[in-house]
């Protein structure tokens, strides 16, 4: 290992800003990481036409993508420990690069969805990294702001994502969508190569020993999130035995999980033995449980929206993907400003007052959609949407933080690979969720996303779809407002 290369040569060399240019280089390959998730739910009605598949199989675009980053989270602190921020960083964006590059060369749709996991797979590895950076290398009076800064840069990836990518798909097709990750994963190799330290921040040294991998306890999670994910999207297609099968597959599998990790927990490690893939200890501090519960729920609704709101706008209001894109370009713009703003609140704030008004806020958003109809004033639209993204502002800085700040420095690695696992496979369960109860909703309307031409009764079933995700985020409300921290 360089010795020029540690935190506290690169500290001596680039001063006291060189805090803020290493999250600066955690942030771009986060906003490819971010965008790649994102930005290809516009494109989806595009390669729906091109590869001639329904709802059924395009929905895995964007469930296989969540389902790999769900699972290779948890496998963010093994990482970093064996290999060191840098190689485990850049191992992660080469991958997601190559994914981008791949997807966008694929001409069937099974290596389309190859190329999605593997970006799938980088994302997962890379998201969990910037809140271990922030509540490490930042002191306690800075970390809101420094959450604030790094999530306005954030998400101006999903903000302006969609509205250059619904450019993109009209003008060069869904191909394109693929290749936007490619400038920010390359500035951000190049930014790691500067900035991000061979070594560790310090207190994973004594994890240092060389631990082998839960590969167990690995098999045990992806079985139980595909198992959940497939059961969910088979339920949709109306399977109902299949469907009951898969889903109590699921949970013998989260079960017989939860006891594996409670025994390697219990066992005395010592070097080449494994280490726990999720430490169940992080569950006994209030403040990361409580956390846990919003973080699922908000996973839930957040991603089903992401995935609901543009088909809402293109099938359900008949608007084309451009004209999308543009639409909720000033909602994720408000939402850049507002997620700034409560960063430095939250050095000051209680964690829970400032998730339980985001809560709020984005139930409220949700609600607002069942006033839009088709002569509905296209500033109406917009207007909803900025409500919902000042809510996602509101939770967005606040929440890792409130969860993670109580937990000791040497569980900062596990707390922050958990709770975006968890906000993750709630994520996932949102995209089906919704999908299916949006599927249920338009069969008793008498509806198919199928026939081109919309109605009031399939803006009916999307309204009734929005009221269950409003409902899911006023229910999240309940575990925020247990976001206390300890004196």
């Amino acid at each position: 290992m360089p010795h020029t290369q540690t935190v506290a040569a690169l500290q001596a060399r680039h001063g006291p800003r060189y805090r803020w240019l290493l999250l600066l280089s955690v942030m771009i390959g986060t906003m490819a990481s971010i965008m790649s998730s994102t930005i290809i739910n516009v494109a989806v009605p595009d390669m729906s036409r091109y590869f001639a598949l329904g709802q059924h199989h395009m929905q895995w675009v964007s469930s296989g993508f969540m389902v790999a980053m769900t699972v290779s989270m948890l496998t963010t602190p093994w990482l970093l420990a064996r290999f060191g921020y840098r190689r485990t960083y850049a191992g992660a964006i080469w991958l997601l690069l190559a994914g981008g590059i791949c997807g966008g060369l694929s001409n069937q749709f099974d290596l389309v969805l190859a190329a999605r996991v593997a970006e799938g797979l980088a994302s997962g590895v890379v998201q969990p990294i910037p809140a271990i950076i922030i509540l490490r290398v930042f002191a306690s009076n800075e970390q809101g702001r420094a959450s604030g800064i790094f999530g306005m840069g954030v998400v101006l990836a999903p903000a302006l994502g969609p509205s250059i990518g619904g450019l993109l798909v009209d003008w060069f097709g869904w191909r394109s969508t693929f290749f936007m990750v490619v400038p920010f994963c390359l500035a951000s190799l190049l930014m790691a190569r500067r900035f991000i330290p061979v070594a560790n921040l310090g207190d994973e040294a004594h994890h240092s020993d060389p631990v082998s991998l839960d590969w167990r306890g690995l098999l045990l999670a992806t079985i139980a999130t595909l198992c959940l994910l497939n059961g969910m999207v088979t339920l949709q297609g109306g399977a109902i035995t299949q469907a009951a099968t898969l889903l109590a597959a699921s949970v013998l599998a989260l079960v017989v999980f939860v006891k594996w990790q409670h025994r390697l927990s219990h066992i005395h490690r010592g070097p080449h033995q494994q280490a726990p893939l999720m430490n169940l200890a992080l569950f006994q501090h209030r403040q990361f449980a409580m956390g846990s519960i919003v973080a699922f729920i908000y996973g839930t609704a957040l991603f089903g929206s992401t995935y609901l709101l543009p088909v809402y706008l293109q099938m359900g209001l008949g608007l084309s993907p451009a004209y999308v894109g543009t639409l909720l370009m000033p909602a994720g713009l408000v939402l850049g400003f507002t997620i700034a703003m409560v960063g430095r609140l939250a050095d000051h704030q209680p964690a829970r007052v400032l998730v339980s008004i985001g809560l709020l806020l984005l139930a409220l958003g949700f609600a607002l959609m069942v006033t839009v109809g088709l002569r509905t004033s296209i500033w109406v639209i917009v207007a909803w949407a900025i409500v919902g993204r000042i809510g996602l502002g509101f939770i967005l800085p606040s929440l890792n933080l409130g969860s993670m700040r109580g937990l000791p420095k040497h569980m900062l690695a596990q707390g922050s690979s958990v709770i975006s696992f968890i906000r993750m496979v709630g994520g996932a369960s949102g995209v089906s969720l919704c999908a299916i109860v949006l599927e249920w909703r338009l069969a008793v309307h008498g509806q198919s996303l199928a026939h081109p031409s919309t109605s009031p009764q399939r803006l009916l079933a999307f309204n009734e779809s929005f009221l269950m995700l409003a409902g899911i985020c006023a229910l999240a409300i309940v575990a925020a407002w247990q976001l206390r921290e300890k004196k």
